[in-house]
This record gives structure tokens, C-alpha cells and sequence, in this order.
């Protein structure tokens, strides 16, 4: 039996960026761990997401920005996202025994308290990590309830080799895309993408304009677009898109990630003419908690595509809690590849 902690290392906000962030903006400290309350169970962290999100959550400005799905940061607070942890210490009325392993939203430290109702226990003997930590879940549902993907589509996925966008890719392909078309911002990325994700054509971001660059990777058009970035690359979307294309949109990169400060303002230069002259439609689209419905029926289909060889997991994985700031760090400069992840 693993031995009770009494403290618990967790990763702080220590200020807010500047206009780069910095590991340094980040510090651990050590928080005692209180007896359980009815309903709760402890937890030993195995591993946890990164997210680029948490930039923004951590801008000064994030206590301003309306709507956000996640709570601001102040300097002191704690970091926070989805994990996969093992059940030590638990109480009789959150029926979870001593050694479940349960996914939960309580990463960025050693050991967690939840309330039973935040875990979802997870029925394997062999826990894939970025399957259920993963976006994978996220790009299946926008493809699959946000829009639905047609045979023979031309799909663009912007921000191709992040989290969800590389996922989504693949995940297009399996249900009946035939052209699949990313973006990157660098020429190794572009590789990979082509090679791993099956990308038929990858636009690397340069001084070129970016409408010219997609209509010579579909000079016919696209159907889909998941974006993932808003801004030039949304409105390049739009002047390509087909009759009856549909545009689901998951985040916008170009105002999280801005050089000078992290927003949640992202403007487009959109024709909005075309829409309904083209039977264009965007929907902005959350895939919902990951115990909805679309969740459980990723997993099945995934195991289906991975028995059939058609699919792969893309992450970049650190080791340590201590390594997570540097993993945020290099998350949000675009150096990472698929979902980041820390194994603990």
C-alpha cells in the first residue's frame, strides 16, 4: 500500500508574463494535505496535460475576458488540467476503491484531493496515456457532432501538428476525407506531418501571402476547415472554401499566443458575402467534459483504427513535475509536437 503523503508539491503562477512567457513565471511549492472530507478520494498523479491555454489563463487580463471555460489565474494560484491518477486514500461515500486509476482535471501536482463526481475511473489493465489525455476526443466530436464529415471531403486543418490538429487530420481521413491539408510553422513540422500524420499537402507559415499558399494546396477548394487559429488563416479559409463547406472552430491561436500579450480578442477578415451566396457555414464548437457521450465512443473508435493500423497518438512527453513550467514554455513558442504531456 503507497504510503500517505502529508504534503503535496503543485506548480504556482508566480507572475504574470510579459509578453513572453517564461518558465520562470511559474514556481513549485509545497501544500500540506488535509484529512478527506465525505466523498473525496486522494490521488497519486501518474500523468498530466499541458495545455496553451494556460497563457492565458495566466495574462493579467484573463480576470476581464468574459466566457473563458476556465478560471483566471492570480499570482499564488495553482496550475490545474487533466490528469490520470491513482486512487491511495478514499472514503466510503465516493464508492472509488485504493488502486483505481481515474482520469480527473487536477494536474500540475504530486498528489491531488478530488471529490469523486471530477473521476472517471478507466477500465483498462494498460492505460494509454495521450489516448484519454489527448485531444483526440475533442477532434472527433467537432468532426462528428460540431460538423459531420462527408466522403470524398477536402479538409484544412489549421495548426495541423498541435493537440487537436493533429489528431484531427488523421480522424478526417478515417471517416471518408480524401485531401487533407495542414499548417505549420516550420519546415521539420511539415515533414513530420506528411510523413506520420498522412497529410497530403502542408503549408508552412512564411512572408508569402497565406491565401495564395492554400489555394495552391486546393485549387479546387475545401469543404472543411477545423481551425484552430483564427485570424489570416480563417479568413484564407473562407475565400476557399466550396459550396456548402462547413467551418468548425475550436480556438483561436493568433489572440491566445500573440507576440505581445495573450488576448482573447482574434479578429478575421472575413468575405461575409460568400456565405450565404456559397452555403457556407462556421460553428464555434467545445467538445463538452470528457464524460459526454462522444468521449466513450472515441475510445472504441480509436481501439478500431489502432487495431487496423490507421491511427497514431502524437505527444512530446517531459519527466518530473519540475520539467512542466520548460514544457509550457516550449508549448506555447510552437516547438512541441502533438499533446504535451508530463509523466510523473
Amino acid at each position: 500500500m503507497h504510503p500517505r503523503p502529508r504534503v503535496s508539491r503543485q506548480v504556482a503562477l508566480a507572475a504574470h508574463p510579459g509578453n513572453k512567457l517564461q518558465s520562470t513565471d511559474f514556481t513549485m511549492t509545497e501544500v500540506p494535505l488535509p484529512p478527506l472530507a465525505p466523498g473525496q478520494v486522494l490521488l497519486r498523479n501518474r500523468w498530466f496535460r499541458v495545455s496553451v491555454s494556460t497563457r492565458l489563463m495566466a495574462s493579467r487580463d484573463a480576470k476581464d475576458i468574459k466566457g473563458i471555460p476556465f478560471p483566471p489565474l492570480k499570482p499564488g494560484d495553482a496550475l490545474s488540467d487533466g490528469a490520470i491518477g491513482e486512487v491511495i486514500a478514499t472514503t466510503p461515500e465516493s464508492q472509488l476503491q485504493v488502486g483505481d486509476i481515474v482520469l480527473h482535471p487536477l494536474g500540475w501536482r504530486d498528489y491531488a484531493i478530488a471529490d469523486a463526481h471530477q473521476c472517471k475511473v478507466l477500465q483498462r489493465e494498460s492505460i494509454e496515456p495521450a489516448a484519454y489525455l489527448g485531444h483526440g476526443w475533442t477532434a472527433y466530436a467537432a468532426l462528428t457532432r460540431g460538423i459531420r464529415i462527408k466522403r470524398g471531403d477536402i479538409v484544412f486543418v489549421s495548426s495541423g501538428a498541435g493537440a487537436i490538429g493533429s489528431m484531427a487530420a488523421q480522424i478526417a481521413r478515417n471517416l471518408g476525407a480524401s485531401r487533407v491539408i495542414g499548417s505549420t510553422g516550420s519546415t521539420d513540422k511539415a515533414d513530420w506531418m506528411r510523413r506520420d500524420l498522412g497529410y497530403d499537402a502542408v503549408i508552412v507559415r512564411n512572408d508569402s501571402p497565406f491565401i495564395e499558399q492554400l489555394a495552391k494546396a486546393a485549387p479546387h477548394g475545401i469543404d472543411v476547415c477545423v481551425d484552430m487559429v483564427g485570424g489570416e488563416q480563417l479568413s484564407a479559409a473562407v475565400s476557399c472554401a466550396r459550396e456548402d463547406a462547413r467551418f468548425v472552430i475550436l480556438s483561436a491561436l493568433v489572440a491566445e499566443l500573440n507576440a505581445e500579450r495573450s488576448t482573447s480578442i482574434a479578429p478575421a477578415d472575413i468575405d461575409t458575402f460568400r456565405l450565404p451566396i456559397m452555403g457556407i457555414t462556421l460553428r464555434g464548437y467545445s467538445a463538452g467534459e470528457p464524460s459526454s457521450d462522444a468521449f466513450d465512443e472515441w475510445i472504441r473508435r480509436l481501439d478500431e483504427w489502432q487495431q487496423e493500423g490507421a491511427i497514431c497518438l502524437p505527444c512530446t512527453t517531459f519527466n518530473g513535475l519540475d520539467k512542466a513550467p520548460e514544457a509550457l514554455q516550449q508549448a506555447c513558442e510552437g516547438r512541441l509536437k502533438g499533446v504535451v504531456l508530463v509523466e510523473l
